[in-house]
């Protein structure tokens, strides 16, 4: 365990559900763990047992990416887990392929209703249609103007064209809408919707106050730093900023809450991750503010933050990440950014502000 996983209390130990095998958290809510095919290699979803609209059943929590693995996961929770009482309600955190990739087999499955909020639900359809914009093809152009040149990476990224699309092969047509601050009714408890921003358009937390349980969804995780990013779609975008800002809303829950986070082990310590945190890209910031004394793109500032070997998939998130970085230090004044000769948009301190 490294030191800042230290300074936080796993309550179930190594306990880890096997693919298509439940945990039960407390009394009505259980845990599942499925595969995702990436170097991050599971997410967490979250059972509620549930009544909806005189139905008994469960209501779902995230649903994990269309792969076999997960569909033949998902048969023997359904089978076994359940003991085959349905899904009466769908919820959504983002729209992320790990999270929405089954929605749509799932609702169609049970005619559940599918909950999340509307900035998730209009990227979702965006992202499983290809639209445009949102495409594997639009972020060439967009990583280019930051200074990728590698040919061998760069045809790799365009062959991700049907990226999404193939962990999202369908979102449901409709959606029931999740605002910040709801109280929903799900198993018996009163849930309060909290949306975040900088790691998706309008990602959704839920908070029990009666269980102090938070399922916090990719907002808050107990390894690793969510991934915050620059995307073509949104390109002067300032999702650090945005990201670092909504952590200041979890401040009113206990230090005690039980945090159920999508990826890694349950935890408590909510306070002392988000300083860790905020401590996180404090230090990155520095780092890019040093490195920047001569004109640097976000290619030159990925080795920087990442002294990793990256492909094509880890590649684009960190080139995502690293001009998250440098748009925060340019809209904070500390850098300047401008377009040199070559096409290439560079980044460079302020000395008015050294």
């Amino acid at each position: 365990m490294n030191p800042l996983e230290s300074q936080l209390a796993y309550p179930f130990g190594d306990t880890i559900p096997t693919p298509g095998a439940l945990h039960e958290i407390v009394p009505g809510l259980r845990w599942a763990r499925m595969p995702l095919p990436f170097a991050l290699d599971h997410i967490n979803l979250w059972l509620l047992e549930d009544e909806h609209e005189g139905q008994q059943g469960w209501s779902l929590i995230d649903c994990g990416a269309a792969t076999d693995a997960t569909r033949a996961a998902w048969e023997q929770v359904l089978a076994e887990g359940l003991a085959g009482e349905p899904l009466v309600r769908v919820f959504a955190t983002h729209c992320h392929p790990d999270h929405v990739g089954l929605s749509g087999w799932l609702c169609e499955r049970f005619t559940a209703p599918f909950w999340t909020t509307t900035g998730e639900f209009a990227f979702a359809r965006m992202m499983a249609a290809a639209l445009p914009g949102v495409d594997g093809p639009s972020a060439i152009p967009h990583f280019e103007r930051h200074g990728l040149t590698d040919p061998a990476m760069l045809e790799q990224m365009r062959s991700r064209r049907n990226y999404y699309p193939s962990l999202v092969p369908a979102v449901p047509a409709s959606y029931t809408r999740l605002q910040d601050g709801q109280q929903l009714r799900i198993g018996g408890h009163s849930w309060r919707v909290i949306t975040g921003f900088g790691h998706s358009p309008e990602h959704a937390s839920l908070y029990c106050d009666a269980l102090k349980v938070l399922v916090s969804g990719d907002m808050v995780l107990p390894r690793i730093s969510t991934n915050v990013s620059v995307f073509a779609v949104e390109p002067e975008g300032n999702p650090l900023q945005l990201y670092l800002d909504s952590l200041g809303k979890f401040a009113d829950l206990p230090e005690d809450t039980l945090v159920l986070p999508a990826h890694g082990k349950p935890f408590r310590g909510l306070h002392t991750r988000i300083a860790q945190l905020r401590a996180h890209h404090e230090a990155r910031l520095a780092e890019v503010v040093a490195a920047c004394e001569e004109p640097k793109s976000a290619v030159d500032i990925v080795p920087i933050m990442f002294r990793r070997q990256l492909d094509a998939h880890q590649l684009s998130f960190a080139l995502g990440e690293a001009l998250a970085h440098l748009h925060k230090l340019w809209r904070d004044g500390v850098l300047l950014r401008n377009n040199n000769i070559d096409g290439v948009i560079r980044f460079q301190c302020n000395k008015n502000k050294m």
